[in-house]
C-alpha cells in the first residue's frame, strides 16, 4: 500500500511537470516561427496583366518621284517658243520647245507624260541634237523609301500600315508597297517603300519624313523604367514573385520607351512584379509581399 501511494504521489508531481515542459516546447516553437517570419524582407508588388500592344518600326524616310526625265531635242535649231514655264504642270504631248529648223517634222519637242516642269530652256537658245529642252517630274504617285535594319526585316511585309510625318508637319498614311529582297552591302538595311497618291503635287520630291510601320500586334506589359535591373550576366530585366513568395529575375524585351513607361514582353501575361525593394533581394529568396 505504501508503495502504491508513493507511485501515485510521484505521478501527481510528474504529470504537471511533463505538461509544463510540453507546453513550453510548443511555445518556444511558435516564438521561433514568428522570429523567422519577421526576418523576411518586405517588398511592394503590383499584379500586372498584359494588354494588346501595337509595335512600331520607326525609320527615317525620303520621298522619291516615280519619273523624272530630261526631254531632249531630236534635231538642232534655235528655240523660238516654249510651251510652259518652270514649276508649271503640263499635260502629256503638250509642246515644250518649238525650234526654228528646216526639218519641220522635228520642230516641236513634246512632253512624254504629264508632270511638272523642273527646268526648261529659254527662247533664243540654240539646241544641238540630243541637248535637253526641259526636265519634267511626275509627282503622282510619290513613294517614300526607308531602310529597315536586318534584325527587323522578318517582321515586315507588303500591305502593312504605314504612318508618315513629313518634315513640313503634314501627316499621311498608306501601306507598304515594296520590300527589298536584298540588303544594302554598306548599311546592311533592306529598302522598303510606301507609294502615296499625290494628285495635287503637294508632296515634293526629296522630302524627309518619319515613317512608322505597324507590325503584328503582341501582348505586352507597361512598366516603369525605375524597376529595371541588370543581373550578373549583364542582362536587363525585372524581379517577379513566383510560387511560395519567392523572388525571381526574368529577362525582358523592350518594345518601346514611351512617355508613359516601357512596353515590354518576355514575361507571363499575368505576373506579380516587384516594384519596390527589388534591388535588395536575390533569386529564390522568400519575401513578404505588399501588393498595391
Amino acid at each position: 500500500m505504501k508503495l502504491t501511494k508513493n507511485i501515485r504521489i510521484s505521478l501527481i508531481i510528474l504529470i504537471p511537470i511533463t505538461l509544463w515542459m510540453i507546453s513550453g516546447f510548443f511555445k518556444n516553437e511558435n516564438i521561433n516561427v514568428k522570429k523567422e517570419t519577421s526576418d523576411l524582407f518586405s517588398v511592394q508588388t503590383n499584379l500586372s496583366k498584359a494588354t494588346e500592344y501595337q509595335p512600331l518600326i520607326k525609320l527615317k524616310a525620303t520621298s522619291y518621284s516615280e519619273t523624272k526625265v530630261d526631254v531632249k531635242a531630236k534635231t538642232s535649231g534655235e528655240v523660238v517658243k516654249i510651251g510652259a514655264i518652270q514649276g508649271k504642270f503640263i499635260e502629256k504631248d503638250e509642246v515644250l520647245c518649238s525650234l526654228g529648223v528646216v526639218e519641220l517634222n522635228r520642230t516641236e519637242v513634246k512632253a512624254p507624260f504629264s508632270g511638272f516642269i523642273e527646268k526648261i530652256t529659254k527662247p533664243g537658245n540654240f539646241l544641238e541634237r540630243g541637248q535637253v529642252c526641259a526636265t519634267i517630274i511626275k509627282l503622282d504617285p510619290i513613294t517614300f523609301f526607308a531602310g529597315v535594319p536586318e534584325y527587323d526585316i522578318n517582321k515586315v511585309r507588303i500591305d502593312q500600315k504605314v504612318n508618315l510625318e513629313l518634315v513640313t508637319g503634314q501627316r499621311i498614311s498608306g501601306n507598304l508597297t515594296f520590300v527589298s529582297k536584298s540588303a544594302s552591302p554598306n548599311t546592311r538595311t533592306f529598302r522598303v517603300g510606301s507609294m502615296i497618291k499625290n494628285p495635287d503635287g503637294f508632296i515634293k520630291d526629296g522630302l524627309t519624313a518619319n515613317m512608322s510601320i505597324e507590325i503584328d500586334k503582341v501582348k505586352a506589359h507597361k512598366i516603369s523604367p525605375s524597376i529595371l535591373l541588370l543581373n550578373d550576366e549583364g542582362k536587363l530585366g525585372i524581379r517577379i514573385i513566383e510560387k511560395d513568395n519567392l523572388a525571381k529575375f526574368v529577362e525582358i524585351i523592350i518594345l518601346e520607351d514611351s512617355e508613359e513607361g516601357l512596353w515590354v514582353t518576355g514575361i507571363p501575361e499575368q505576373v506579380e512584379i516587384i516594384i519596390q525593394g527589388q534591388g535588395f533581394v536575390e533569386d529564390g529568396q522568400e519575401v513578404i509581399t505588399n501588393r498595391i
